[in-house]
C-alpha cells in the first residue's frame, strides 16, 4: 500500500516540467561540480593544523580516512561520465556525509561539507530515476541529523546549525523526498525542533532561521495530506509499538540526534543538558497515550503515520505548562509563552494545509477532536492575548474545515472560553475581552455560523443556547454604559451587523417561509428520542429543528414551573405532551437529565426520596449516563454534577447504589461485584469530605485510604496503584457535592472533557446549512429587540461617519428581515427608534432648525433611513406610521416638504409620464403653497425657506448668509430629495391592506380631534395637511375604498360637526368628500349609495359655513353630476344629489352652476331614469320656483319638466314591447305615478308670481295632460289628477287672485282664463272614459262648482269681464258635448244621484238661461 502511494506521488512529480536552467544534464559539468566541492572541503581541512600537518608531511599512511575518501572520490568521478545514471549516489555523497558525522572536524569543515550536500540536493542531481535513491536519501537524513563537530566559537556553531536546517529542508523539498520514510521524516522534524529550542540561547538570526525551517517542514509534510487517497488512510494498529528512537519522538531519540563533540565547552554542555531535560519533560506526557505504528509502516515512504506522529507531538507541546521540568532560569518553555505560540503556529499551518482532508483519516481527526481541542480549551483562558488570538484562529480554521466533526467541541469552546472572556463580569482583562470579541466577530462573519449554532446547539435539548448567548453578548457589549464609545463597542456592533446582514443576504436566496407554521405536539412522544430521517435534506431537518426547539422551549418553561412547584412543573409538561399522562420513571428521569435550568437541590431531593416511584426514577436517571472506559472518580464527578447530593445518609446511599449499579454494569472488569463499587464510591465521598472540609483538622493519608479499602473487592484488595491514583485525584480536585448553578459558565475540567468526548460519539449529526433562510425567522425574533437597542445606542453615542454608516446598514438590514419575515412589531420598534434620531420629533430650541438639521449628519442620515424604510417596507409598518407622520409634520411645519407630497390620484395617474419626475428636487418644491381661506401662512416649501434666507428685503436688515449656511441648506435640500416622501402616499396603492389602514388611522390620529371654537393656526395647518394626505391616499386606493371609507368619513363628519365658522379644515373636508365621490363613483358601484349618502353631510353644514362655500360646492356637485350621472343609479343616490341641487337653487351665486348640473341630467332625458325621475322633477320644480336669477331659468326649468314627458312615453312603449304582461302592468303603474308627480310639480309652478313663468307652467301642464297618448293611464289616475292637480290649481289660483295685489301677481285674470280653459278641455277630452266611472258625478259637480266660483270671482276687487264671458261659453260648450255623447240626459241616474237634476241645479246658479237653449224640447222639472 505504501509503495503504491509512493508510485502515485512519483508519477505526479514526473509530470512536472523540469527547469532546464538548474538541471545538470551535462555529466561532465556534474563531475566538475562535485570535484569543486571536494576541493572546497579539502581546502578548509588544510587550514586546520590537525589536518594540514598530516598533509604536509607527505606520509600517505598518516592521512586520515576522511581525506582519503575525498581523494578517492576525486579519482573516480570523471570515470563515471558514460554511466552516470547508474552510479549509486551513496558513492559521491558518502565522503561528504562522513565529514559531517565526524566528531573530529571543526565547525568550518562541517559547514562546507553541509554546503556541498545542499548544492547536490538543490541542483536536482538526485531524482527518482537515480539508482538506490531511497538509501541515499536516508543516508543523508541520518548523517545530517547526527552531525557532530568541534565548537570553536559560537558564530561558527550557529553557521553550522543553520546549514543543517537548510539541508534538512532541502531534503523535504527535493523531488526525491517522496522516498523518505515516515521514521526519517520524524527524525528531521525532531532535529529541527531541538535546534529551535537551542537557538533560544543564541542569536536572533538562528532563532528566526530555525523557526522558519520548522514551519516550512510542517507545511511541506502536511501539504501532501489532501493528495493521499482516503482509501489508503487505514493505519494498522499493531500491538508491538516502536521504540521511542524508532518513532523519532521519544526523549532518547531526541538526545541521540545531534551532539557536540567538544567536551571542553562547558556552556554548550549546559545548553545540551538543559535542552535534553526540557524535551524530556515535553514528551513525557506521551507515555501511556503515545501514538505508535507497526515497524513496516514507519519504514514506508512518508504519509499518514508520520503526520499523525508529528501532529501528536505538536499537540503535546501544549501540555508543557503542566510539566515544568526545570526551574525558572533554565526552563524557557515552561515559563514563557514562546513554545505555545510556536506550537500553535505550526498547528495552524498544518490545519490550513490539510483542510477537510483530515476527515478522511480517523487517527488524525481523533487527535484534533480530543487532545488538540482540550489543549486549546486550556490555552484559551491564557492571560496572553497572543496565545488567545492564536487559539481563536485555530478554532476558526477548524470550524471552517471540520465543523461537522466538532459539534460539541465548538460548543465547549464558546461556552468555556469566549463567553467567559468576552464579558467583563468574569474578571478577564481588557485585552482578553478584546481578543475574544475579535474572534467572535470573525465567526459571525462566516455566513452560516450563527445558523448552524442555532440549528445544532440551540435546538438540541442537551446543548447550550450558544446562538442566543452570543447574540445577547454582542448586544450587551455594544452598549456604552456610562462610558464613551470604545473599540469594544464597535467590535460588538460589527458582529451584530455581520449576523444581521447575513440574514438579509439569505433572504435573496429564497426558499424560506415568511411565517413558519407553529409546532404542536398532538400526542406524547419521548422527547429525547426525536430523530430526523435525513440530516442532509432541508425538507426533513428544518421541520425537525423547529420541533426540537419547540420541545426545548417547553422544557425550559416546565423547568421554571418545576423550580417553583415540582408537582405543577410535571403537570405542565404532561399538558404539553412532553410527559405521558401517566408518569413513568424513564420520562421523568430524562426530564431531569436533559433539561437545563432545573434547581439541582430539588432534583437531588426527588432522586433521594424513598418513594418507590422516585427510586425507579433514580435508577433510570443513572441509566442515562455512559461510564464506559471512564475512571471511577471521573464518573462520580459527572454523576454528582447533575444534582445536589442530599445530606441524609439514607438518601446518599440510595443515590450511590444507583450510581454503582450503572458503573459496574459498564465497567465490570475492575470490580468483583456491584457492592464493591458501592463501598469504594462511598469511601471516595468520605475521602472528599475529609480532604476538603476545613473543619477536619487531621486529614486522611494515602495509607489510611488504602487501609480503609482493604478486602472490599469481593474479599480481595484493589491494586494499590488504582487506589493511589484515586486518592491523589480526589486530593487534587474536589468532587463538588453542591454543583454550580445559576448564571455563568462552568470551567472545562478533565472529567467534563471526558464526558464531552463520550457524548460526541453519540451526538446527533452536525447539520450543515446552506445559504438559504430556513431558520432566520425564529433566530431574528430572538435577537431583534436587543439588536435594535444596541445599534441605536451606538448610533446615539457615535461621532464618526463610518460608524454612522455601519449603524444605518444594520438598520436597513433589520428592516429588510423584519419585512420579509412579516415581523411587523420589530419593524415598528425599529421605526420608533430611528425617528428619535431625526431630531424632528423633539421640540427645537434652536433659532434656525433648518440650518441645524443641515449641519447634523446623524439626523440627516436617520431621516433618509426612516423614509427609505417607509418606501421599501411600508407593507409591514403598523404603529410606526405615527412616528413617521410626526417626522413628516415637522418637516411640513419647517416648510421642507416637496409640494407634491399630498398629490392625489388624478395627479398620480400622470406621474409615470411626467417628464419632470426625474428632475432635481428644486423643480418639484414650491416656493409657496396655495393658501386655504382663513389660514394665512408664510411661504412654505424648501425653496420658500431658501429664498427667505437669500432675501435681503425684509423688515429687519440681515447680513448675507454665510457659505456654511448655504451649504447647510443645500445638504438639507439633498436630504429631503433622497427621502422621496411623496412616494409614500402616491405609491400607497401598492401597500398591503393592513399597512394602508394603519397609515390612514395614523393620519387621522396625527390630525387631532377637531374641537369647536378657535384652534391655533399651527394646529389647524396640521389638521389640513393630514386631511390632504388622507384624501390623497383615499383617492389613490379607489380599489380598496371599502377598507378606508368608514374611517375617512367619520373623520370628515367630526370636522363638519365641530365647525361653526368657515375655515380651511372644513373647506378641505367638504371638497375632499366631494372629490372622493366624484373620483370613485365610476369604479365603485357597490358603495355608490354609501358615497352619495355621505354628501348629505353637506346639508348639515352650519348655515354660515354653507353660505361661504356654496358656490364652490355647487361647482363640485355639478362636476360630479356631469362626470358620473350614468353611474348614479339608485333612488337613494339621486335623492342626495337632488337635495343638494334644491338647496343650491335658492343661492344667488350658486344656482347657475346647479341648474347646469340639472340641465345636464334632464336635457332630452339624457340621464333620466325611473330611479331618478321623480327626484329630478322635484329639483327642476325648485329651480322653476326659485326667484334667484332671471325668469328665463325658471321657464327653462319648466320646459325641462315638460320635456321629461317624452321619457315616460318611451319607457311605457319599451315596457310593452320587452316585458311580460305582469311586469308591464307594474311598470305602467309606476310610470303613471311618475306622470302624476310631474303634473303635480307643474301645478305648483303654475302658482308662481311671475306671469311668464305661470303661463309657461300652465302651457306645459296642458302639454303634459293632453300629450299622454303613448302612456296607458288608468281612469282612476285621471280622477286623482283632477282632484290633486287641476281642481287644486284652480282653487289656489282663485285664492291668489283674490288675496294678493296686482303688483305681486300681474295679469292673474289671464292665468285664470287659461286655467279654466284647461279644465274644460281636459274634461271634454276624457269625457267618454270618465263618464263610465262611478265617481263621474262627483267629478262633474266639482267642475261645475269651480265654474260657479270663477263666475262670481272678484279680480282686483271687481268682477272679471273676461271670466263673465268665458264661463257661460265654456259651460254651454261642455253641456252640448255631454248632450251629444249621451252623458247628460233626462232621468239619468249615473253615479247614484240624478245627474240631470244636480247638473241643472248648478247650471241655473251660473247661467239660468242655458237649459232651454240646450234642451229646447225638454220640460224642466222643479225641485
Amino acid at each position: 500500500m505504501g509503495w503504491q502511494r509512493l508510485q502515485d506521488r512519483i508519477n505526479s512529480i514526473e509530470e512536472e516540467p523540469e527547469d532546464m536552467e538548474t538541471r545538470y544534464s551535462d555529466k561532465a559539468a556534474l563531475a566538475c561540480m562535485i570535484n569543486s566541492e571536494i576541493s572546497a572541503v579539502l581546502a578548509v581541512m588544510r587550514r586546520n593544523v590537525r589536518w594540514g600537518s598530516r598533509y604536509v608531511a607527505g606520509d600517505d599512511q598518516m592521512e586520515h580516512s576522511l581525506i582519503q575518501s575525498l581523494k578517492s572520490l576525486r579519482k573516480q568521478i570523471f570515470t563515471w561520465q558514460p554511466q552516470w545514471q547508474s552510479v549509486n549516489p551513496v558513492l559521491y555523497l558518502q565522503p561528504f556525509l562522513d565529514v559531517i558525522r565526524s566528531d573530529e572536524t571543526g565547525a568550518p569543515i562541517t559547514g562546507v561539507a553541509l554546503s556541498s550536500v545542499y548544492k547536490i540536493l538543490t541542483l536536482d542531481v538526485l531524482d527518482l530515476n537515480t539508482v538506490n535513491i531511497e538509501d541515499a536519501m536516508h543516508l543523508v537524513v541520518d548523517s545530517v541529523t547526527s552531525c557532530r563537530f568541534e565548537v570553536t566559537d559560537p558564530t561558527s556553531e550557529e553557521v553550522v546549525l543553520m546549514k543543517v536546517l537548510r539541508v534538512l529542508l532541502s531534503c523535504m523539498k527535493c523531488k526525491a523526498s517522496v522516498m523518505i520514510s515516515n521514521q526519517h521524516v520524524c527524525t528531521i522534524v525532531n532535529t529541527c525542533f531541538r535546534i529551535v529550542h537551542q537557538s533560544n540561547m543564541k542569536s536572533e538570526l538562528l532563532q528566526r532561521m530555525a523557526r522558519f525551517t520548522m514551519h516550512e517542514l510542517v507545511r511541506c509534510i502536511f501539504s501532501h495530506l489532501p493528495d493521499i487517497d482516503h482509501k489508503q488512510k487505514s493505519i494498522i494498529r499493531g500491538s508491538s509499538a516502536l521504540q521511542s528512537e524508532v518513532a523519532g519522538l521519544g526523549p532518547d531519540g531526541l538526545n541521540d540526534k545531534r551532539e557536540n563533540g567538544n567536551s571542553n565547552s562547558e556552556s554548550n554542555d549546559n545548553v545540551s543538558g538543559a535542552l535534553a531535560s526540557t524535551i524530556e519533560s515535553v514528551v513525557q506526557t506521551e507515555g501511556k497515550d503515545a501514538v505508535s505504528f507497526d515497524l513496516h509502516l514507519m519504514t514506508e515512504p512518508y504519509g499518514i503515520p508520520c503526520m499523525v506522529e508529528i501532529f501528536h507531538f505538536l499537540c503535546s507541546l501544549l501540555n508543557v505548562v503542566e510539566h515544568p521540568g526545570l526551574g525558572p532560569r533554565g526552563n524557557t518553555i515552561a515559563f514563557d509563552e514562546d513554545v505555545p505560540l510556536f506550537a500553535l503556529g505550526l498547528i495552524t499551518s498544518a490545519i490550513e494545509l490539510c483542510g477537510p482532508a483530515i476527515c478522511n483519516h480517523p487517527r488524525l481527526l481523533s487527535l484534533i477532536q480530543d487532545e488538540l481541542f482540550h489543549n486549546l480549551m486550556q490555552f484559551g483562558l491564557s492571560m496572553s492575548p497572543l496565545i488567545l488570538s492564536m487559539v481563536c484562529s485555530i478554532v476558526l480554521d477548524l470550524y471552517h474545515h471540520l465543523r461537522s466533526e466538532l459539534k460539541l467541541q465548538i460548543e465547549a469552546f464558546f461556552s468555556c472560553v469566549i463567553l467567559r472572556l468576552a464579558p467583563s463580569r468574569f474578571g478577564s482583562s481588557y485585552q482578553q475581552q478584546e481578543v475574544a470579541m475579535e474572534a467572535l466577530v470573525d465567526f459571525c462573519r462566516q455566513k452560516t455560523f450563527m445558523v448552524e449554532m442555532y440549528a445544532n446547539l440551540d435546538c438540541d435539548i442537551t446543548c447550550s443556547n450558544i446562538f442566543e448567548e452570543l447574540a445577547n453578548l454582542l448586544s450587551k457589549s455594544a452598549f456604552p454604559v456610562n462610558s464613551p464609545l470604545s473599540t469594544m463597542h464597535i467590535l460588538a456592533l460589527d458582529g451584530l451587523i455581520a449576523i444581521i446582514q447575513g440574514m438579509a443576504e439569505r433572504i435573496s436566496n429564497g426558499s424560506f417561509d415568511p411565517e413558519p407554521s407553529p409546532v404542536k405536539l398532538a400526542e406524547y412522544t419521548p422527547f429525547w428520542k426525536v430523530q430526523c430521517e435525513n440530516y442532509n435534506d432541508p425538507n426533513y431537518w428544518v421541520p425537525f429543528i423547529c420541533k426540537r426547539k419547540y420541545i426545548k422551549r417547553r422544557l425550559m418553561i416546565g423547568a421554571d414551573h418545576f423550580n417553583r412547584d415540582p408537582k405543577k412543573g410535571l403537570e405542565f409538561l404532561q399538558g404539553t405532551h412532553l410527559l405521558p399522562e401517566k408518569l413513568d420513571p424513564q420520562s421523568v428521569a430524562c426530564f431531569f437529565r436533559y433539561t437545563v435550568g432545573l434547581d439541582k437541590n430539588l432534583v437531588g431531593d426527588f432522586l433521594g426520596n424513598h418513594d418507590e416511584f422516585c427510586v425507579q426514577v433514580l435508577n433510570e436517571f443513572a441509566g442515562t449516563f455512559d461510564f464506559q472506559d471512564m475512571n471511577l472518580d471521573t464518573a462520580l464527578r459527572l454523576f454528582l454534577e447533575t444534582f445536589r447530593l442530599p445530606g441524609e445518609s439514607q438518601k446518599i446511599q440510595r443515590v450511590l447504589e444507583a450510581f454503582s449499579e450503572r458503573y459496574y454494569e459498564q465497567t465490570p472488569h475492575i470490580f468483583a461485584n456491584k457492592d464493591a463499587c458501592l463501598l469504594l464510591s462511598y469511601s471516595i465521598i468520605m475521602l472528599n469530605t475529609d480532604q476538603h472540609n476545613v473543619q477536619v483538622k487531621k486529614k486522611m493519608t494515602e495509607e489510611d485510604f488504602i487501609r480503609n479499602n482493604q478486602l472490599i473487592n469481593g474479599g480481595s484488595d484493589f491494586p494499590r496503584e488504582f487506589l493511589s491514583e484515586l486518592y491523589h485525584s480526589i486530593c487534587k480536585n474536589e468532587i463538588r457535592t453542591t454543583p454550580e448553578q445559576g448564571p455563568g459558565f462552568a470551567e472545562m475540567n478533565p472529567s467534563r472533557w471526558i464526558d464531552l468526548m463520550h457524548k460526541s460519539r453519540k451526538s446527533a449529526p452536525y447539520i450543515v446549512s446552506d445559504y438559504r433562510a430556513y431558520l432566520d425567522h425564529d433566530m431574528f425574533a430572538i435577537m431583534s429587540g436587543p439588536t435594535i437597542a444596541a445599534i441605536s445606542v451606538v448610533f446615539d453615542h457615535a461621532e464618526n461617519e463610518d460608524v454612522y454608516q455601519t449603524c444605518i446598514d444594520g438598520f436597513l438590514a433589520i428592516a429588510k428581515i423584519s419585512a420579509c419575515h412579516h415581523l411587523e412589531d420589530v419593524l415598528d420598534d425599529l421605526v420608533v427608534s430611528l425617528c428619535k434620531f431625526t431630531t424632528l420629533l423633539s421640540p427645537s430650541s434652536v433659532e434656525e432648525p433648518v440650518l441645524a438639521f443641515g449641519d447634523d449628519t446623524k439626523a440627516r442620515m436617520a431621516t433618509v433611513t426612516v423614509f427609505t424604510i417607509a418606501n421599501r417596507y411600508g407593507d409591514f409598518i403598523r404603529s410606526g406610521w405615527r412616528n413617521i407622520l410626526d417626522c413628516i409634520l415637522r418637516l411640513h411645519k419647517l416648510g421642507l416638504l416637496p409640494a407634491r407630497v399630498a398629490s392625489d390620484a388624478a395627479d398620480d395617474s400622470d406621474m409615470s409620464s411626467d417628464p419632470a419626475q426625474g428632475k432635481p428636487l428644486t423643480n418639484s418644491l414650491s416656493s409657496s403653497h396655495v393658501q386655504s381661506s382663513g389660514t394665512p401662512r408664510r411661504s412654505s416649501g424648501l425653496m420658500g425657506r431658501f429664498s427667505q434666507l437669500l432675501s435681503l428685503d425684509t423688515e429687519e436688515p440681515r447680513s448675507q448668509p454665510s457659505e456654511q449656511q448655504l451649504a447647510a441648506h443645500q445638504r438639507t435640500l439633498l436630504t429631503i430629495q433622497k427621502c422621496r416622501i411623496d412616494s409614500i402616499f402616491t405609491e400607497s396603492k401598492f401597500l398591503l391592506s393592513d399597512s394602508l389602514l394603519q397609515l390612514a388611522r395614523a393620519l387621522i390620529w396625527a390630525a387631532g380631534r377637531p374641537q369647536k371654537g378657535n384652534s391655533s393656526p399651527e394646529d389647524e395647518d396640521t389638521a389640513v395637511f393630514c386631511l390632504e394626505l388622507l384624501i390623497a391616499i383615499t383617492l389613490n386606493n379607489r380599489d380598496r375604498i371599502e377598507l378606508l371609507w368608514q374611517g375617512v368619513y367619520e373623520h370628515i363628519v367630526n370636522i363638519v360637526q365641530s365647525t361653526v365658522m368657515p375655515c380651511a379644515i372644513v373647506e378641505k373636508a367638504v371638497f375632499g368628500l366631494l372629490r372622493i365621490c366624484q373620483r370613485l363613483l365610476p369604479y365603485k358601484e357597490n358603495i355608490a349609495d354609501e358615497l352619495l349618502r355621505s354628501l348629505q353631510l353637506v346639508l348639515k353644514l352650519d348655515a354660515c359655513v354653507a353660505d361661504a362655500y356654496c358656490e364652490q360646492i355647487t361647482q363640485e356637485v355639478s362636476r360630479l353630476v356631469k362626470a358620473n350621472a350614468t353611474h348614479i343609479r339608485s333612488q337613494l343616490e339621486w335623492r342626495t344629489i337632488a337635495s343638494l341641487l334644491a338647496i343650491i337653487a335658492r343661492h344667488p351665486e350658486a344656482s347657475g352652476a346647479g341648474f347646469d348640473a340639472l340641465l345636464n341630467i334632464m336635457s332630452e332625458g339624457a340621464h333620466l331614469s325611473p330611479a331618478n325621475y321623480v327626484i329630478c322633477i322635484d329639483a327642476a320644480r325648485q329651480f322653476a320656483e326659485s326667484r334667484v336669477g332671471q325668469a328665463e331659468r325658471s321657464i327653462h326649468a319648466v320646459d325641462l319638466m315638460a320635456g321629461s314627458l317624452n321619457c315616460l312615453v318611451q319607457w311605457s312603449q319599451n315596457s310593452k314591447e320587452a316585458m311580460a304582461e305582469a311586469e308591464a302592468v307594474k311598470s305602467s303603474h309606476d310610470i303613471g305615478e311618475m306622470w302624476l308627480r310631474l303634473v303635480q310639480g307643474l301645478r305648483k309652478v303654475c302658482l308662481d308670481q311671475r306671469e311668464e313663468v305661470r303661463n309657461r307652467a300652465l302651457q306645459s301642464l296642458r302639454t303634459c295632460l293632453l300629450g299622454v297618448d303613448g302612456i296607458l293611464l288608468p281612469n282612476g289616475l285621471w280622477l286623482q289628477c283632477f282632484d290633486m292637480v287641476i281642481f287644486t290649481m284652480l282653487d289656489d289660483l282663485i285664492e291668489i287672485s283674490q288675496g294678493h295685489s296686482q303688483k305681486d301677481y300681474r295679469n292673474m285674470e289671464g292665468t285664470l282664463v287659461h286655467a279654466l280653459k284647461l279644465l274644460v278641455e281636459m274634461f271634454l277630452q276624457l269625457l267618454q272614459e270618465l263618464s263610465q266611472l262611478t265617481a263621474f258625478c262627483k267629478l262633474w259637480l266639482g267642475i261645475l262648482s269651480r265654474m260657479e266660483k270663477y263666475m262670481i270671482a272678484n279680480v282686483r276687487g271687481k268682477k272679471s269681464d273676461k271670466l263673465q264671458e268665458l264661463v257661460p261659453e265654456l259651460l254651454e260648450n261642455t253641456l252640448l258635448v255631454m248632450k251629444a255623447k249621451g252623458v247628460l240626459a233626462q232621468r239619468s241616474a249615473i253615479g247614484g244621484d240624478s245627474l240631470w237634476e244636480l247638473t241643472w241645479l248648478h247650471v241655473n246658479n251660473i247661467v239660468p238661461s242655458l237649459q232651454p237653449k240646450i234642451f229646447p224640447d225638454q220640460e224642466l222639472e222643479s225641485n
